[in-house]
């Protein structure tokens, strides 16, 4: 009779324990579907809803039964043969270019960092966070007034111009610039980059290092066949973060050139739902190829993590 008590005892322990994480875990899992799946239907009931004749706006349809596709068809083919899909492949261009960007500048620095910066990283971390102190439109105000046509660096051009007598014009690099609204992505999204690719970098082992190198493999080699490999899931770890947001971003393009020439898939999204009246539906649909597409990237990502770790086991 005692050893039936203490095994019962035991599997109500247990049964507790097992109950013990699904509870802490329950209320963040009811906040992601109060502010995430909820919010989630009501862009699908938009985006699958009817036009109000009366008062020409998006009517939802919350019965998924009497859902229409009809706005959703139309998007999809202004997307592959209108101007829509002019915005998306230079939404593509700009978001591939400013990627590429981050990780020429920002795998230096995160490398640096994590592996040559010493007693002094924590200055540099604190330098990289910086960034994240201020809000995102007030950096991107401050470099409108660097840019601006009597802002600081047309000053600097014109001195330097002076200086050899060259005849400058300074130009207006806020009339749709397509450089400067890549470097503005890149400015605004390459701390995000950097910090999850700090903490892959910073896991590396140094014996795996020192073993390369005891193996005769000189600092290139050690850098291409152990580093950068044992790097890449924080390097796609970084891409993804900054990826998403810039597909959806369109105050940068809004900040820095407002004009049509720099539209970003974004804009035409918050253009419908804004802008005019009966385009809620219109812009919920390209919200929904948007996430569709976005989706598809962070499927890739996580079947790449996925694959490296079973790698890593065998």
């Amino acid at each position: 009779m005692p050893t039936n008590l203490a095994s019962g005892a035991e599997y109500a322990t247990v049964g507790q324990r097992r109950w013990v994480w699904p509870g802490f875990a329950l209320p963040g899992v009811l906040w992601l579907i109060l502010l995430f799946l909820v919010p989630f239907y009501a862009v699908f009931a938009i985006a699958m809803g009817q036009l109000d004749p009366i008062l020409q706006r998006a009517t939802p349809e919350w019965n998924p039964f009497y859902w229409d596709l009809t706005v959703i068809g139309e998007a999809f083919a202004e997307l592959f043969g209108g101007q829509l899909g002019v915005i998306a492949l230079r939404t593509l261009a700009y978001v591939f270019i400013a990627s590429l960007f981050c990780v020429l500048v920002g795998y230096p620095v995160a490398y640096f960092v994590s592996r040559k910066a010493g007693r002094w990283r924590w200055l540099w971390l604190l330098l990289i966070l910086a960034p994240f102190w201020i809000n995102y439109l007030m950096r991107m105000m401050s470099w409108v007034n660097l840019l601006s046509p009597d802002g600081q660096v047309n000053r600097w051009l014109t001195t330097i111009a002076g200086w050899f007598s060259v005849a400058f014009t300074p130009p207006d690099w806020l009339a749709g610039n397509h450089v400067v609204v890549i470097l503005g992505l890149v400015y605004g999204y390459i701390p995000f980059f950097i910090l999850p690719l700090f903490a892959a970098l910073d896991r590396i082992d140094e014996a795996t290092l020192e073993a390369s190198r005891d193996l005769g493999a000189s600092n290139a080699q050690t850098f291409w066949r152990v580093t950068w490999p044992l790097s890449r899931n924080g390097v796609l770890g970084g891409l993804v973060i900054i990826m998403l947001p810039m597909f959806g971003d369109y105050y940068t393009p809004n900040l820095l050139s407002g004009s049509p020439r720099t539209r970003m898939y974004g804009n035409t999204i918050d253009q419908y739902i804004n802008q005019t009246t009966s385009g809620g539906a219109v812009g919920a649909a390209l919200t929904i190829i948007l996430m569709i597409f976005i989706a598809g990237l962070m499927v890739y990502y996580l079947r790449s993590i996925n694959r490296a770790s079973q790698e890593a086991r065998e």
